[in-house]
């Protein structure tokens, strides 16, 4: 397996498979309150079973080239994701999202890994916009879209059913130019 170097604190990114169900379900019991503010996925993955079918989905969205789910390591262990949910690679879209537990919160770890991934998607995959959609509460990943160089567009009110509230969601994006332009100039 392939790891990707996040940087000099050791961090890497790595592809999530279904043999790491354990792993996964481990670190999503340490970061579940938390994880779980924002995003449904803790609620998906609650056991065993569940963790390795989470992963399974993704190894054959990948396998059909319509999602993907990596890893964040940071000292040895899972600390948190990001992803491709939903890639239409004929025409050019994808959405990006990311997790992450509270041990490895304020490091950029999200930031750098979003990254790598919208690299490869734009310049090896050949997608032209990537999207983010994220609560219109959780600042972090809003601060992630702002640094990733992706301008807001709008506001879905209401539009995400979760917990028993409907919450709004921010949409974010990046076009291929915009992404090359702001990477040229780093």
């Amino acid at each position: 397996m392939y790891a990707v170097s996040l940087g000099d604190d050791g961090a890497q990114l790595r592809p999530l498979e279904p043999w790491q169900a354990e792993e996964f379900l481990v670190h999503m019991d340490r970061g579940r309150d938390f994880v779980g503010r924002y995003v449904a996925l803790p609620d998906a993955v609650t056991d065993l079973a569940s963790s390795r079918s989470f992963l399974q989905a993704y190894a054959e969205r990948a396998a059909a080239d319509t999602g993907r789910i990596h890893g964040i390591w940071s000292g040895g262990d899972l600390v948190g994701g990001v992803l491709f949910r939903t890639m239409d690679v004929e025409r050019g879209t994808a959405e990006a999202g990311c997790w992450l537990e509270p041990s490895a919160v304020g490091r950029g770890l999200v930031t750098r890994a979003a990254r790598v991934i919208i690299d490869w998607a734009v310049e090896e995959r050949g997608i032209h916009r990537v999207e983010w959609q994220v609560s219109a509460s959780n600042g972090p990943s809003i601060a992630v879209a702002r640094r990733l160089g992706m301008t807001r567009e709008g506001v879905l009110r209401e539009s995400y059913p979760y917990r028993g509230e409907r919450h709004d969601m921010e949409v974010w994006s990046v076009l291929a130019p915009e992404w090359r332009a702001a990477r040229g100039a780093a």
